[in-house]
């Protein structure tokens, strides 16, 4: 005669790696540069400022990786390339959109690339996310659909809101591609030709897009330089995190930028209506809800499992 066996018992474990709680904090930072960005757009175009962003930002990775350039390879060349594709489209749109929305608009419009990133992950690399990461990527669709457009009453969009739009789809991209080659490459070499590229083609374009060579302005500069040492340091850690970070968590993370730039411009007089507020909660919730993890375990008393029965073990 056998003794019964317990029931599943469930139990609900939440955890944050290093690597993740890095990226939290590079997305505090995000969320502080769009009010930045849409002030200095006053005294330069989209552009040439995105150019001169990467470019003050791939010196300062440069000078503190020099002595590992040397080992460049074709596959980090390749990489790095790619990715500074993405980035140069991602962050020139979004700055182009910023002459036009406000910073919180900005924010949130861009923040939609949460949704696309599964999506382009399943379509090209074939992975598809896991239930908790679904279930979380649901909750930030909506919340930032709140977020997106609070009080609009129909489908139409602005010219900005448009390019911001498509701009959340480069920089959905672009975490794929970082993700892809995560493991394969040095992270500071790659690093460096993917700020370089985003540089070259962002100055590249000054040309088609006819904007004007700005004046020197101090604001300029200094935002520039600013921008470009904290975007080294969102590469790197980037590069860094995403190496043991999947990709769909990743971006439930990232999905707090709007949530930060909206307090940013809160304080600048930015104010955001009610159901704006409740979109940003559920954003939250939806990176909680992201990180949650559901065990179930049987524990057996002097029990032997018959050869037809599996322990229902599950990691949700």
């Amino acid at each position: 005669m056998t003794t019964a066996s317990q029931q599943p018992t469930p139990s609900v474990t939440f955890r944050l790696s290093k690597a993740e709680l890095v990226l939290i904090f590079i997305t505090m930072l995000w969320g502080g540069t769009f009010l930045l960005v849409h002030n200095v757009m006053t005294v330069s175009g989209p552009m040439f400022f995105v150019g001169l962003r990467f470019a003050a930002a791939a010196l300062f990775v440069g000078m503190v990786s020099a002595r590992a350039l040397g080992g460049l390879t074709l596959t980090e060349l390749k990489a790095g390339m790619l990715i500074g594709v993405t980035i140069m489209l991602g962050y020139g749109l979004q700055t182009m959109g910023l002459q036009t929305i406000s910073s919180s608009q900005s924010a949130f419009i861009t923040a939609l690339y949460v949704p696309f990133v599964p999506l382009l992950q399943w379509v090209v690399l074939g992975r598809r996310p896991g239930l908790m990461p679904s279930i979380g990527i649901g909750i930030a669709f909506v919340g930032l659909m709140l977020l997106a457009g609070p009080d609009s009453g129909s489908l139409h969009m602005s010219e900005g809101e448009v390019v911001t739009l498509v701009s959340a789809i480069a920089i959905a991209a672009e975490i794929i591609l970082i993700s892809r080659f995560a493991g394969q490459v040095d992270v500071r070499r790659v690093t460096v030709v993917q700020l370089a590229t985003a540089s070259v083609l962002a100055f590249l374009m000054v040309v088609p897009t006819q904007e004007r060579i700005p004046d020197f302005s101090w604001l300029l500069l200094a935002s520039a330089v600013g921008l470009g040492a904290m975007s080294a340091v969102i590469q790197v850690a980037m590069n860094w995190a995403q190496k043991s970070v999947s990709p769909t968590r990743a971006t439930l993370i990232y999905a707090g930028e709007p949530v930060w730039a909206g307090l940013v411009g809160r304080m600048a007089g930015e104010r955001l209506p009610g159901v704006a507020l409740l979109g940003g909660l559920l954003i939250v919730i939806a990176v909680v809800v992201s990180e949650l993890k559901v065990r179930r375990t049987r524990q057996a008393a002097g029990r032997t499992q018959p050869q037809n029965e599996r322990a229902p073990q599950a990691d949700l």
